[in-house]
């Protein structure tokens, strides 16, 4: 069976609430308009989600620290995951509420990961924020083994055996490894003693998440998947408030979002949804069709 996941959070929200493409990004709807976060939750769930992510991913102190909130952000945090427990609870459907533990400083940069003693404690208090809230927990867009290894450990030790999945983002040429150049197999070794609950890609080009899950699969008996982007190359140097902009694909259509998302699953893949630019449109037309295969 196929577990269909939701799509991207941040740039749906954008749309719907001025100002939420700067300074606290997905987090700014938590701040000042949570219902909106409620109704792109159920915009999902509706399109065919049976997998959807908490609006967690700018909580951690670096973001909210923009607006003088780091200090709060383990109660956005649970907010996060108390919003997404609410919309399944309001769709009276069997979904399940993954918790976001994202990159603590900059997505794609694994050279601004930081130390060891600096992450755990962070790691450590956000799951506990999510934990009456979420049924696993997703350490998502890792840019290198050690990160992963970091939030995963972390999950495991303070997520009450609740299951834990990693996602590790990988360069968009397929092929060439997570964004730090490392190998898929030094990125599933790293994590092995773990005993981690699934593997995944996201947040970047479906071609590389698909040659990657080639690579996964004969690693490993645990669930597999992707979530994947509308993302052009992201340039050296990005950083999510900086002037060098990433832009989105325009050869990536729906059909073609779906046709690449069907060879995932020919891969392998038994959970796949969306990231950055994937919306419930494009979650609806995949969730049409695998409709055969999927969890409903």
């Amino acid at each position: 069976m196929i577990t269909i996941m939701d799509g991207g959070m941040g740039g749906e929200l954008k749309a719907r609430l001025a100002g939420a493409d700067r300074g606290l990004w997905s987090a700014k709807a938590l701040v000042e308009a949570p219902e909106l976060v409620v109704e792109l939750h159920e915009e999902y769930i509706q399109a065919g989600a049976r997998l959807i992510i908490t609006n967690t991913y700018s909580t951690v102190p670096s973001y909210l620290d923009k607006e003088g909130l780091a200090a709060e952000f383990e109660r956005y945090t649970a907010l996060g995951g108390s919003l997404a427990r609410q919309a399944v609870n309001q769709s009276g459907l069997p979904v399940q509420v993954a918790g976001s533990l994202p990159p603590l400083s900059e997505s794609y940069r694994p050279d601004l990961v930081m130390p060891e003693v600096e992450v755990r404690p962070v790691y450590a208090a956000l799951v506990k924020a999510l934990l009456p809230h979420v049924d696993l927990f997703l350490c998502e867009t890792m840019s290198t083994a050690d990160e992963a290894y970091y939030a995963a450990s972390e999950a495991k030790a303070q997520g009450g055996d609740k299951p834990v999945i990693v996602a590790w983002t990988l360069n968009e040429d397929p092929g060439t490894g997570l964004r730090s150049g490392e190998t898929i197999e030094t990125a599933y070794a790293r994590v092995a003693e773990l005993n981690l609950d699934g593997f995944m890609f996201n947040c970047t080009a479906p071609e590389a998440a698909n040659v990657a899950l080639t690579t996964l699969k004969p690693l490993t008996d645990k669930p597999i998947g992707c979530y994947v982007n509308r993302t052009e190359k992201v340039p050296a140097g990005w950083t999510l408030d900086g002037q060098v902009s990433d832009g989105r694909r325009t050869d990536l259509s729906t059909e073609y979002f779906v046709e690449l998302s069907k060879a995932a699953v020919s891969a392998g893949a038994t959970i796949i949804g969306g990231c950055c630019g994937i919306g419930p449109s494009d979650i609806q037309a995949l969730s049409d069709a695998l409709i055969d295969d999927r969890v409903v």
